[in-house]
């Protein structure tokens, strides 16, 4: 019986059908689900009130210490950490906790990802066709929305520090051999459905990472984060498939302009939110949406 939590910040047009998927599992998969909301202003903790599911409501925004409050009040493992907007498919909890009682050298384990691009303009559809194809995204734990760490993976760490890339440093906690991602579970992860809106994301990503090395690098975290690959999506991905060479354009500049920005938010005190493009109406459950 694994523990589900979900962070959750004005998730009303989301948070809806991923617990409908969550509880619909627990007849033959019980499951301890808790939703902690933060700082939220719409209707996201009525909405999550249901039988079945813990819900903490707090009024502070903030993933992290979301997750630290459900974990405050969570009772068995494993523990699955789940973004709000990804929709677990059916037997997919049930897989990811059998995959981690496999081996107890296995700590954490996450979905195969597929990014949907229907209907996004080309330079978004131009910049996935690479992106999801780099080799990071076979052995990191981040990008997917949904992490399933083991009793003794929990006990690698204390409480998630207050930081924007919190799958991030979940990667940074476990090495290679005892992390693995499960093919046999997918999880739908949209693509934004603007270039804006693409760009936003990855300033945030890119804020992201800049502060968890920073707070590795000066002991404020005890990590081992995985250094960045500049050249990977050229030597591993572009050269090997030559009908992407058009498609590293757009990815090279949207690439560089995150890049800038996000360096120039850094220096100015700007705040980057979240892609909320993908938030806006509810979705079908065969989707997913950001990570």
């Amino acid at each position: 019986m694994p523990s589900i939590v979900i962070a959750a910040h004005n998730e009303e047009n989301v948070i809806g059908r991923n617990l409908e998927a969550l509880l619909a599992e627990r007849a033959s998969d019980p499951s301890e689900v808790i939703v902690s909301a933060n700082g939220c202003t719409d209707h996201t903790v009525d909405l999550s009130t249901r039988p079945g599911v813990i819900v903490i409501d707090r009024p502070e925004p903030g993933k992290t210490a979301a997750l630290n409050a459900a974990d405050r009040v969570a009772t068995v493992f494993p523990r699955i950490y789940l973004d709000a907007d990804i929709l677990v498919p059916p037997g997919g909890v049930a897989a990811l906790v059998a995959r981690l009682a496999q081996s107890p050298l296995t700590l954490a384990v996450v979905p195969r990802r597929r990014i949907d691009t229907a209907g996004r303009p080309w330079p978004v559809r131009a910049y996935f066709s690479i992106n999801e194809r780099l080799p990071v995204f076979r052995n990191g734990l981040f990008g997917r929305g949904v992490i399933a760490l083991s009793e003794q993976g929990r006990a690698r760490f204390g409480a998630f520090p207050a930081m924007i890339a919190d799958d991030l440093f979940l990667d940074s906690q476990f090495t290679d051999a005892e992390k693995t991602e499960l093919s046999s579970v997918e999880v739908v992860v949209a693509a934004p459905f603007t270039t804006r809106a693409l760009v936003r994301r990855l300033v945030r990503v890119r804020r992201g990472n800049a502060e968890m090395r920073a707070a590795a690098a000066d002991g404020r975290v005890d990590a081992q984060v995985r250094s960045a690959d500049r050249w990977g999506w050229l030597r591993d991905v572009v050269l090997p498939n030559p009908r992407l060479l058009p498609a590293a354009i757009p990815y090279l500049l949207i690439t560089l302009l995150a890049g800038l920005l996000a360096r120039r938010s850094v220096r100015q005190g700007q705040g980057w939110g979240r892609d909320e493009s993908t938030r806006g109406t509810p979705r079908s459950a065969t989707n997913g949406a950001s990570a």
